[in-house]
């Protein structure tokens, strides 16, 4: 799955370019919708929206609403807010389907991502004697493997038997897919589960998610992703794809504010199984019976079955307002724009790295990439980022050595590209 594109545009490192490229950016006036910090008087280089992205204007007012109704209507906010407390969740339910590429009925805003991967390991890494292992990428965010090993031992199999880790071929930075498909098909007999990133935090490679559920599902495994670093950065196809389940956060890409309210994903084909096994809470309830308060739990047929509580009203408002965004945009016009920006990215720490002899590396392969290029500069490390910080560019730093920066379509501009790499040439 290619996240890049040839751009036979004949780039040229000047500003007057970028300009000119930003003139023609049919996405230019969405920068203008967010609240870009400030370095000495001027917009930084904001490239962490992999981490957390910007706040929207809108934010604010979405919030506002939330806390004039509750102060105006009390616990009846539930039923008389202006977007009704009860049900506020599903106002997210379409726009962040279409996000991801699923059914409305398969999506789900709820809890924290490693809460969700956890509840949905619950159902879905089922490990009997014969099948137990789980596949995942060597590297993945420490998070999801502590969750991993976390299942494995809870079910009582060792980590170093039953975690199956695929990792880059020596000297190389990204895993190749083939050993992902060799490592499935030597396991099959003993694999319970595939869980990878779909976006690698570190490296920032996109994998062929498609490929991959097939593969998995060749060899018996049941397979999910992690798409903290995918939902709102590349095109996904979670229903076509048929991937099993998913989870991903919503303040990186999806700019809804510090640990803010996260998705997950269940295909449809498992919604029908009203026995799955899962961990109950009365908002996964039917919800024509949830407020009978009858003790036997009566699981919805839709991904709202794996709610726990009642919604978080305020981060959903967050993630309501920047969902708002990314419906109007639509997916489509945001890669398209995210494929130039990059492209231009690259081109412009290329063009200084020939004039810095080579001490800049690219590790985010060119042909499965989102928004995200690392970076590794040879020799500088950690204070090489230090000094981008001081000098208004807000890139990611990641041990030991890889300089993270997420050119974001919704408020990046090409101009952006340039000025970091005025002020990355001139620290060089």
């Amino acid at each position: 799955m290619s996240q890049a594109t040839d751009i036979k545009t004949e780039y040229k490192n000047t500003l007057e370019f970028a300009k000119e490229l930003d003139k023609s950016d049919a996405l230019k006036e969405y920068r203008h919708r967010f609240l870009i910090p400030q370095h000495e008087g001027k917009d930084v280089v904001y490239f962490t929206g992999n981490s957390l992205g910007l706040q929207p204007k809108t934010t604010q007012s979405y919030l506002q609403q939330e806390l004039n109704d509750w102060a105006k209507f009390g616990v009846e906010g539930h039923f008389l807010a202006k977007n009704p407390w009860l049900s506020y969740h599903e106002l997210l339910t379409d726009k962040m389907a279409k996000v991801v590429g699923a059914l409305p009925q398969e999506t789900i805003m709820m809890n924290q991502l490693t809460v969700n991967l956890h509840l949905l390991m619950v159902s879905f890494y089922r490990p009997t004697k014969q099948r137990y292992k789980i596949l995942c990428e060597a590297k993945a965010f420490p998070s999801d493997q502590y969750a991993l090993q976390s299942q494995v031992k809870f079910h009582g199999y060792s980590i170093e038997d039953a975690i199956v880790e695929v990792a880059p071929r020596e000297g190389e930075y990204h895993i190749r897919e083939e050993d992902i498909f060799a490592a499935m098909e030597k396991n099959k007999d003993s694999l319970a589960l595939v869980m990878i990133g779909g976006v690698n935090y570190f490296t920032g490679q996109v994998f062929d998610m498609k490929a991959i559920t097939e593969a998995g599902h060749k060899a018996g495994a049941i397979v999910g992703f992690d798409l903290a670093h995918g939902a709102g950065n590349i095109k996904l196809q979670l229903h076509d794809w048929k991937v099993d389940f998913a989870a991903w956060c919503s303040y990186k890409y999806l700019n809804s504010g510090p640990g803010s309210v996260a998705g997950a994903f269940v295909h449809e084909k498992h919604l029908s199984t009203t026995d799955l096994p899962l961990f109950a809470g009365w908002w996964g309830h039917d919800k024509k019976t949830r407020f009978f308060m009858d003790n036997t739990f009566v699981p919805m047929e839709t991904a709202e079955r794996w709610q726990l509580s009642n919604a978080p009203i305020f981060s959903m408002a967050a993630c309501r307002a920047s969902l708002d965004i990314f419906d109007e945009v639509g997916m489509g016009a945001l890669i398209a724009k995210s494929k130039k920006l990059v492209a231009y990215l690259e081109f412009i720490v290329k063009h200084i790295n020939a004039e810095k002899n080579n001490c800049l590396k690219i590790i985010t392969p060119k042909e499965n990439r989102g928004c995200q290029l690392s970076i590794v500069a040879n020799g500088y490390g950690k204070k090489l980022y230090n000094a981008l910080i001081e000098n208004g560019v807000i890139p990611d730093w990641r041990e030991p050595n890889v300089i993270r920066c997420a050119a974001i379509p919704l408020y990046n501009s090409f101009e952006d590209m340039y000025r970091f790499g005025e002020i990355l040439k001139r620290l060089l």
